[in-house]
């Protein structure tokens, strides 16, 4: 048996329409999950992300939910709650405001805080306890390097995913005897919207790619491998750690 199929299997992505949940849903997918795909601008219809699924011969469903809206996120999760069982939750949706510390608004504080920490929570909680109740399923959360760093300029999304971190580790203490598996992706510098701005900067594009081992900004699809273990039986002793796919950053 291949243990990283993953045939039979419904998983939810959020964040799913472009970037590294666009990459992680199609590599389910290619593994043989049916895919749920949720995201603030989320076409019901599936867009490019449906497309890039159904190629692979798996089913899709797209959901336009709010992360920054607590009640929104709550009602999704009772419907998914009233649907096929979900078996891998991929906790993905984020987002980044930049500014210095002492610039940095309440609004701005609250709005990542809500989207990157409060939500996912909220969406693990509910989702988990149907999970648990059948006693398997697969949470996986999107870190960040900043899970270990401060960084620059990010506060509030330096505090968010760190917070992530000790989620993950918090929910897998309660739940990896019960047979759900709880762990996380820290994505390294990938080419993608959030980081738009710095490698549009000569100095910082230049200083952050010196700094990677691999010697490149990392792609989205990098992600695919690591999503697919932590979703699969592969995975199935592997509880409340955090996965760098950062070409080597961490261990310079």
């Amino acid at each position: 048996m291949n243990p990283f199929d993953l045939s039979g299997r419904l998983a939810v992505v959020t964040g799913a329409r472009r970037g590294i949940g666009l990459a992680m849903a199609e590599a389910l997918a290619a593994a043989g999950a049916d895919i749920i795909g949720v995201s603030t601008t989320q076409e019901t219809s599936g867009g490019e992300v449906a497309d890039r699924v159904r190629r692979h011969g798996r089913r899709f469903a797209g959901h336009q939910v709010d992360f920054a809206d607590r009640a929104a996120v709550g009602e999704f999760a009772a419907r998914l709650a009233a649907g096929r069982p979900v078996d891998i939750l991929v906790n993905n949706a984020g987002t980044i405001r930049r500014a210095p510390a002492a610039e940095h608004g309440d609004d701005d504080w609250d709005h990542v805080l809500a989207v990157n920490l409060s939500a996912q929570f909220v969406l693990s909680r509910e989702v988990g306890r149907g999970m648990l109740a059948r006693g398997h399923g697969k949470v996986i959360f999107t870190a960040s390097l900043l899970s270990f760093q401060g960084g620059i300029t990010v506060p509030g999304y330096a505090a968010a995913k760190s917070g992530i971190a000790g989620l993950t580790r918090a929910l897998a203490n309660e739940w990896a005897g019960r047979g759900v598996n709880v762990n996380a992706i820290a994505p390294g510098y990938i080419a993608t919207d959030n980081t738009r701005a710095l490698r549009a900067d000569p100095g910082r594009n230049r200083a952050i790619v010196e700094r990677i081992p691999a010697g490149r900004w990392g792609r989205p699809e990098d992600l695919g491998g690591a999503v697919v273990f932590l979703a699969s039986a592969a995975s199935d002793y592997v509880n409340g750690t955090i996965i760098p796919v950062d070409g080597g950053w961490l261990g310079r």
